[in-house]
């Protein structure tokens, strides 16, 4: 059969029925089906009266088109009732471009979130594009940033530190400015939205990045364990856990959202619950 009779074979009923259910469940079954997957991670450096904090981990929500309000009201009651010790969120909370009504929206619906050591929040780049003050103003007025701020959490004797940079592509780094007053001693957790940010120069040691922005990239070719679009610089930085030159760990969430396309294939819109653990002897 020549190349050209197999391009031009009319498609069968079977063939039709197979694509149809693919499209229809990467658009409206996965991208809608949330998993809670919970991850255990050891530090030395940790307090021991810090083996077992648990953290829920919200990011990439981008309320807007195909993700409504009750979409992220749905999210907001499933977080608070993980029963985790604190809630952080990653940023691009929003979707489109140059829009106050989607900013105004989703913070009226994130301040909802609660957790007994606290909720820990940056901002990403669809933040910004949305409206570049008005979402720094929403953050700050939430009581959750800690954007170029650090926020102490205390058990006992033991303290850790939870501190958050600006967006890589649209705002400031200064990781060492926001940590120059805590001790070395003290446990560093930093969210930073692109995971890129943990390849930029910076003199402060972070023990965790907790970063998102990849989507874990939204479709994932089964058996190759590969994604074909990852918009980062540093392609391993993709989901889960990873290490940048300095031996930081690095989390990267998969997100709850999407963009480019509204498909999810092989990569869940996830909630991730990280359990610090003490590797102390």
């Amino acid at each position: 059969m020549k190349l050209w009779d197999t391009i031009n074979k009319p498609i069968t009923r079977k063939a039709f029925l197979a694509t149809f259910a693919g499209a229809f469940y990467t658009a409206a079954v996965e991208r809608y089906w949330i998993a809670v997957n919970e991850y255990n991670i050891s530090f030395p450096r940790l307090p021991r009266q810090f083996d077992g904090f648990r953290i829920g981990f919200l990011s990439d929500i981008h309320l807007g088109l195909f993700m409504p309000g009750a979409w992220v009201d749905a999210i907001v009651d499933r977080a608070n009732a993980l029963g985790v010790d604190a809630l952080v969120l990653g940023g691009d909370y929003v979707h489109a471009r140059k829009t106050d009504h989607e900013l105004l929206l989703v913070w009226s619906k994130l301040k909802k979130l609660s957790a007994p050591s606290g909720v820990f929040a940056v901002n990403g780049n669809h933040d910004h594009w949305a409206n570049h003050d008005l979402p720094l103003r929403l953050l700050d007025s939430s009581g959750f940033s800690v954007r170029h701020k650090v926020a102490t959490v205390k058990r006992g004797r033991a303290t850790i530190a939870i501190a958050g940079v600006g967006d890589l592509w649209e705002d400031e780094f200064l990781l060492d400015e926001t940590l120059k007053d805590i001790p070395d001693s003290v446990f560093r957790i930093v969210l930073a939205h692109n995971p890129d940010s943990a390849d930029l120069p910076h003199t402060s040691r972070v023990d965790l990045f907790l970063s998102g922005h990849t989507h874990g990239g939204q479709v994932r070719i089964p058996f190759l364990n590969w994604s074909p679009v990852i918009p980062v610089k540093n392609k391993a930085y993709d989901l889960g856990l990873k290490q940048n030159t300095a031996e930081e760990k690095i989390f990267i969430s998969k997100g709850l959202g999407w963009a480019i396309l509204p498909i999810r294939f092989n990569v869940r819109p996830e909630i991730a619950i990280i359990t610090l653990r003490s590797a102390e002897p």
